[in-house]
């Protein structure tokens, strides 16, 4: 019995000494990593904490966001498309549309090099120097500003330090207005939208949170790679950190406070603990979530690049554009597609219920209730022939197309730096199709900026469904079984997606009042350091 009873102390007294050894590393792994962080941490939460700030509390505002399409007058189209073609000695061509501006109305051309042209519909007489003149009256329409001076106007053909991947639109004009606010406006011509506007004020947020949150100085430095592998890096030593805070002071704080009756913890020590034993999980999800965003930031933005831009002869187009045989009471606008080795008209009607609006309507602001809905019908340009149902089955040629289903002209380069292969669509089981007109969509959110889109969800591996802008014969995203885990892990864990529930308001106050608290614990941390 006795011999049983010294066994007992003495295992006892092992598991003392093998605690107090854990404990006394663990103290020192946690103090070497913290001070590791210090800097990344401040870096990250201070920038995390302008976001909420900026992007919400006091996002600037803008007259109008969008430019809403009018009905076009078919007299006004004194010329057809191929008149003006042939006026001016232009034999091809990739495609066009009907722009309004300045009390006329123009084709808008896009010619085989790519520039944008414009030809006066009454006149067909060129317009010079149309697309910057047309980007300095959007600009002046969205801003309601006819007055202040243009300072600069260029074209951006990538994204820049000011003008984020995030803003998706390429290429744009970049229009900087002499006015107090020094406001800069991105539109791009060719689709008549507004990318994103920029004051002052936003111009300085971009540039700390670009500096502080996302490294972009590494990249100055070295690559983009480097500054991933080290983001990564610094993101997992803080989750660690957070790791060993949450063992030492939560999990085995009842192994590890006998010594601490001996010597209690007061003051900073105290706070540091407590505040952050309760912090550590938000540390936790910031630091999981942002690394693994990272990880999908290995490989350039390709998107603006997904457009199908055939050539088009102008003698092989015998119908008219304005003898099209449809509502003309109802047109706003009309482009030209080919498919399946036959070439349509693509017109936008402004729906049969929606056309007549009270004047009350017509004269409110842009928002989702008023918002006006456009029928998209397509023309046979041999036969003058309305053909139905056309919009989804060229959605699905153009998915096809740029999953290298069909042969690639000039006109698209297709991104070989992804580690997938593209998967052929020829076989491939189509599971879902809709056409959406709005973001409610957790799936396609705002973030994808184009709109109207085809959702075409296809039976792959990765069950990987397309969004294509028909109007423009555009990819605007894919989005894959991975690409759904990580944006829902970012949304939740990152930007307080859970919260919702309570509010836009309260979300971000929530998410505000997390980063400082990490920012304080650190803080607190580096000072009980200091003293030491």
């Amino acid at each position: 019995m006795s011999k049983e009873i010294n066994k007992d102390k003495k295992s006892r007294k092992k598991d003392s000494k093998f605690v107090k050894k854990i404990k006394q590393h663990m103290y020192k792994w946690h103090r070497a990593i913290g001070l590791v962080t210090i800097i990344p941490v401040i870096f990250w939460t201070l920038s995390g904490l302008m976001h909420p700030f900026m992007a919400h509390f006091f996002k600037p505002e803008i007259a109008h966001d969008k430019l809403e399409a009018q009905v076009i007058d078919k007299t006004q189209l004194h010329f057809s498309i191929q008149e003006v073609l042939e006026k001016n000695e232009l034999t091809q061509f990739k495609n066009f549309r009907v722009v309004s501006f300045n009390n006329k109305t123009y084709y808008q051309l896009k010619t085989i090099i790519g520039e944008l042209w414009y030809f006066d519909a009454s006149t067909a007489e060129k317009l010079e120097n149309g697309d910057q003149k047309y980007a300095e009256w959007l600009s002046r329409y969205f801003l309601d500003d006819q007055k202040s001076a243009v300072k600069n106007s260029e074209v951006v053909t990538e994204f820049t330090s000011q003008y984020k991947y995030v803003n998706r639109y390429l290429p744009v004009y970049k229009l900087s207005f002499d006015r107090p606010d020094a406001m800069q406006v991105y539109v791009e011509t060719s689709s008549s939208k507004l990318a994103t506007y920029n004051p002052t004020s936003r111009q300085a947020f971009i540039w700390f949170f670009d500096t502080f949150h996302n490294w972009s100085f590494i990249d100055a430095i070295t690559n983009n790679s480097i500054r991933i592998i080290t983001m990564i890096f610094l993101l997992s030593i803080i989750g660690f950190s957070a790791l060993s805070g949450i063992l030492i002071y939560g999990l085995l704080w009842k192994q590890f406070k006998k010594t601490d009756s001996l010597a209690p913890k007061k003051g900073l020590r105290k706070y540091h603990r407590q505040i952050g034993i309760w912090i550590s999980l938000f540390t936790l999800t910031f630091a999981f979530s942002g690394a693994y965003h990272a990880t999908t930031k290995w490989n350039p933005y390709t998107l603006s690049q997904m457009v199908y831009e055939p050539t088009f002869v102008t003698k092989e187009i015998p119908v008219a554009n304005n003898k099209l045989d449809l509502d003309w009471s109802r047109f706003q606008n009309a482009s030209i597609i080919t498919l399946n080795d036959t070439t349509y008209f693509r017109c936008e009607l402004l729906e049969k219920q929606k056309f007549k609006r009270s004047k009350s309507d017509s004269n409110s602001k842009w928002n989702k209730k008023d918002d006006p809905k456009s029928e998209v019908i397509y023309i046979n340009a041999a036969t003058n022939k309305v053909v139905p149902n056309l919009d989804f089955r060229y959605a699905e040629f153009l998915a096809y197309y740029f999953t290298d289903g069909a042969p690639k002209l000039a006109c698209c380069e297709m991104d070989q730096s992804s580690d997938e292969p593209h998967v052929s669509l020829e076989n491939v089981k189509l599971l879902d199709s809709k056409l959406l007109i709005d973001f409610s969509s957790r799936e396609y959110g705002f973030v994808n900026k184009r709109l109207p889109v085809i959702k075409l969800a296809y039976d792959t591996p990765e069950k990987t469904t397309y969004f294509i802008e028909t109007s423009t014969s555009r990819l605007a995203a894919v989005v894959k079984n991975s690409d759904m885990v990580e944006g829902y892990s970012f949304a939740i864990l990152h930007k307080f997606l859970f919260m919702d529930w309570a509010g836009k308001n309260i979300r971000d106050l929530t998410m505000v009042v997390a980063a400082l608290t990490i920012l304080i614990v650190s803080i607190l941390g580096f000072i009980l350091f200091l003293k030491k």
